[in-house]
């Protein structure tokens, strides 16, 4: 774990005591992406407990079909591997193509593409921190705030389901 993650998940350990007790963290076996409504969820045997703002691929509508769409995939995958030395703050891959994926973009002669993530922000921004807030800016992963990767990465597992909604 890089130096960075130690220092904001020490700092939160400090700012709120019994954080990291067991019994006390919620840990998400679902996650669900509503691409409309800029949402992400956390869910817990069906149950709703925590709700994330996303912003998604600069061109939001539809599935992936194709790398450099700009496009955020739809279906159900895998959240699989996860990177604390990201060009973003953290990452959690999402297991886009899965293999129908792959199947269609070969039949359209296409690249399916790949690399998609659950994101924080850039490490090196070029933009204003109310850009990022604000509008859609991926290439197609799933965007929020350094502070609510935090919680996403302490309240996922290894290969929890995720499904991505239109």
């Amino acid at each position: 774990m890089t130096i960075r993650i130690r220092a904001y998940l020490l700092l939160l350990v400090f700012l709120t005591p019994g954080l990291l007790e067991a019994g006390d963290f919620p840990v998400a076996d679902e996650v669900i992406i509503d691409k409309s409504d800029r949402e992400l969820y956390l869910l817990n045997k069906g149950e709703i407990f925590r709700t994330f703002k996303i912003a998604l691929g600069i061109r939001p509508e539809g599935h992936k079909q194709e790398e450099g769409d700009f496009k955020t995939p739809e279906g159900r995958y895998l959240l699989d591997i996860r990177n604390e030395n990201s060009d973003f703050f953290l990452s959690i891959h999402v297991s886009y193509p899965d293999s129908e994926d792959r199947q269609e973009a070969k039949k359209n002669g296409v690249n399916p593409g790949g690399a998609i993530m659950i994101h924080g922000q850039p490490n090196a921004p070029t933009r204003t921190e109310a850009y990022y807030r604000t509008q859609d800016w991926t290439n197609g992963c799933i965007a929020v705030s350094n502070s609510d990767m935090i919680d996403i990465w302490l309240m996922t597992g290894h290969n929890v389901p995720i499904e991505i909604r239109p």
